[in-house]
């Protein structure tokens, strides 16, 4: 099992970065970056490539509209040339809210678009002329479109490995399938590892019924907040992550088309799920973050006294989890990083 973290995006993300070298020490094995609608991602990880030396800088995640398949491409080529072989690209559809409403891109068949644009990135990485004509991605431009010069091309530089690793973040049941037959990894969120089996079990089995040998197993990478310690005022801090779950449940999308609500109600939230929803987009988060339910809170994160915290990691090991990632919420960061290494190791 590997450890990682997502980089702390909110205020400044360089500020978060320069951190990352203490962490690196402590022994954390890969940072995922972020980027919303906010600051790009790329550009925050050829900054960590160039303070860091061993921790594997992975994109988490660049969804798979505003960059075109061939930008795609030089991005992931150039991170895992100026890291020295250290990039992971994570994927992912976002949502029409961010894809239609920040990015001016129709959100129009994302499991399609996924499938396609990994097939192409690999392409692309072994040095293929980029010759592929698919129901959402073509090159070169079909005839009759553009001004029918276009030709098949690949990538000029010698990209830093062939097979650098793709990730996707999914949570549907189709995109779980599809992820777990082409990806290199899974990138599940708000991930509830006792029910983790009752909600995507079967996805997993038929997308690795298909999957080919070529990629190895699939990896999985989840966790959450981690704070160790003894007495109420270390559960307390399970309150920090209330309104991260219910900005998903409650405002992640519309109401009839939110992902994270849908997690909810399979986990067996089906109530509260409506409830906070309701709350959040009619403003009243602070009633919908109370609402979200404790047994979610308690599974999804590692707080509590050092034996607790070790269960939570066996718990979502038999899960399947190989990545797991973790925020810390203590005074030393990287103190915190270097014990759960140790207990992951």
């Amino acid at each position: 099992m590997l450890l990682s973290m997502p980089l702390v995006y909110a205020g400044n993300p360089r500020e978060s970065a320069d951190q990352v070298v203490a962490l690196e020490k402590a022994g954390l094995d890969r940072v995922w970056v972020a980027e919303p609608y906010g600051f790009d991602a790329p550009t925050l990880m050829g900054y960590l490539a160039a303070k860091t030396e061993t921790v594997e800088i992975a994109a988490g995640i660049l969804n798979v509209y505003s960059r075109t398949p061939g930008a795609l491409l030089q991005t992931a080529a150039g991170l895992d040339n100026v890291s020295g072989g250290r990039a992971v690209l994570g994927l992912g559809a976002s949502g029409p809210q961010v894809i239609e409403g920040f990015h001016g891109m129709p959100y129009d068949r994302p499991l399609t678009r996924t499938r396609e644009l990994i097939e192409v990135l690999r392409m692309g990485l072994r040095r293929e002329p980029l010759d592929f004509q698919g129901k959402t991605i073509q090159l070169p431009l079909p005839e009759g479109q553009g001004l029918g010069l276009g030709k098949p091309l690949k990538l000029l530089n010698r990209p830093e490995r062939a097979d650098l690793p793709i990730w996707v973040a999914a949570l549907g049941d189709k995109n779980v399938a599809m992820t777990a037959e082409v990806a290199d990894g899974w990138l599940p969120f708000l991930f509830y590892p006792e029910k983790a089996k009752q909600v995507w079990g079967a996805a997993l089995d038929r997308g690795l019924a298909k999957r080919s040998a070529d990629l190895g197993p699939l990896q999985i990478g989840a966790g959450g907040m981690v704070a160790i310690g003894e007495g109420p005022e270390t559960k307390a801090m399970l309150d920090f992550m209330r309104p991260v779950y219910a900005l998903y449940v409650g405002g992640m999308g519309a109401r009839d088309k939110n992902f994270y609500n849908q997690l909810a109600c399979e986990y067996g939230f089906e109530k509260e799920a409506k409830e906070i929803q309701d709350l959040y987009l009619s403003g009243k988060k602070r009633e919908a973050e109370a609402l979200v339910p404790l047994e979610w809170l308690e599974a999804g994160n590692l707080v509590g006294p050092a034996s607790y915290v070790q269960e939570r990691i066996a718990a979502f090991r038999e899960a399947g989890v190989t990545d797991l990632s973790v925020t810390p919420a203590s005074e030393n960061p990287a103190e915190t990083i270097a014990q759960v290494k140790e207990w992951i190791s």
